[in-house]
């Protein structure tokens, strides 16, 4: 259950209605959302529980009815409650704030999956626990001795082409080198991995570093075609996040490409011509983008400092890194995918 739409209540109570804001409650303190439920259905219909902010310490109880909400209120407010452990909750009442988007605030209208066979995209993979905790310290010692560039809301490193992204593409005649050594486990690790025949003898020859504060995203968008070949990989390190997929059934809406790589740019989450999909990546996992996923799926992480997966909080850590390998094409691209294709245009 994720975020809906209710402020912190004003005043010592606020107004009544069907909604209690609940402190000191959730998964946070040790209570799953069921348990939570168990003990406030006791008083009447509830049509949900909601986390009330990024803290994983606070709810909010939808009742059905205002008068069950009131039940409950003076039934459990600042007394001890057995079913919860003895725990004492502080209770609102809480209502229904204008719609708006912000910052630590969770879609909770796209279930999150774990793995990617549960996504249905063709050329999507998931590898966990691809790096070991050791070599994960290495790998974000070795960048940290190297120099950031620093954009408006994160910095990068790029290895062996810079990706401009003013353009969304690299220069092809200016290399900046090998991939530096530290990544080589990386790479001799990938190809051992069982690739199909358009994998074939790949040498992976870009490599773009992203460090993401808490609460840093990216807008959707799909790597242009143009710019490099069809398998795409990237390492998440440090911490974890939620990456969401998005395929446009109308092409008029796919979103332009922004000459901005920090601007944040969110579609209509009310409009109905695109599917969604959504994946948590841990640390340590590597994400492999071929085919379909690779050509015709926007990719996209949700400007979120905290997200909920599978009825669990999950805070964004104080950093994440993220290692993206890919191929720069030397010829003009010639998918399949060709209405979102920039070679075929």
């Amino acid at each position: 259950m994720g975020f809906t739409r209710f402020g912190r209540p004003k005043g010592a109570q606020g107004q009544s209605s069907p909604n209690l804001y609940v402190a000191n409650c959730g998964p946070a303190v040790g209570l799953s959302y069921d348990t939570i439920v168990s003990v406030f259905r006791a008083f009447g219909e509830i049509k949900g529980v909601y986390a009330a902010d990024e803290s994983g310490a606070r709810v909010v109880v939808c009742f059905a009815e205002e008068g069950c909400a009131q039940n409950a209120f003076n039934a459990l407010n600042g007394r001890p409650c057995a079913e919860l452990g003895g725990r004492s909750l502080h209770i609102r009442y809480s209502v229904l704030q204008p719609t708006s988007q912000s910052q630590g605030r969770v879609n909770d209208s796209v279930p999150v999956s774990l793995l990617a066979s549960e996504l249905n995209i063709p050329g999507l993979f998931l590898m966990h626990d691809f790096v070991t905790a050791k070599e994960e310290e290495e790998f974000l010692a070795a960048v940290d001795e190297r120099p950031w560039k620093n954009l408006s809301k994160r910095r990068v490193q790029h290895y062996g082409y810079e990706f401009c992204y003013e353009t969304r593409n690299v220069d092809s005649r200016k290399n900046l080198g090998e991939l530096p050594a530290f990544v080589s486990p990386i790479l001799k690790r990938i190809a051992l991995l069982p690739m199909r025949e358009d994998a074939e003898a790949i040498v992976l020859d870009q490599l773009t570093v992203n460090e993401y504060p808490p609460g840093v995203g990216l807008s959707p968008h799909i790597d242009t075609h143009s710019a490099f070949e069809g398998l795409i990989f990237s390492l998440s390190l440090a911490g974890p996040c939620i990456m969401e997929f998005r395929r446009y059934l109308d092409e008029g809406l796919t979103p332009r490409a922004s000459s901005s790589s920090d601007i944040e740019i969110e579609s209509s989450e009310n409009n109905s011509n695109f599917l969604r999909r959504a994946i948590y990546l841990p640390p340590r996992s590597l994400l492999l983008l071929s085919g379909e996923a690779r050509y015709a799926w926007n990719h996209y992480i949700p400007h979120h400092k905290i997200d909920m997966v599978k009825d669990s909080v999950i805070r964004r850590a104080s950093r994440r890194v993220s290692f993206t390998f890919r191929k720069v094409r030397a010829s003009p691209c010639q998918c399949e995918f060709s209405q979102y294709c920039d070679s075929q245009r």
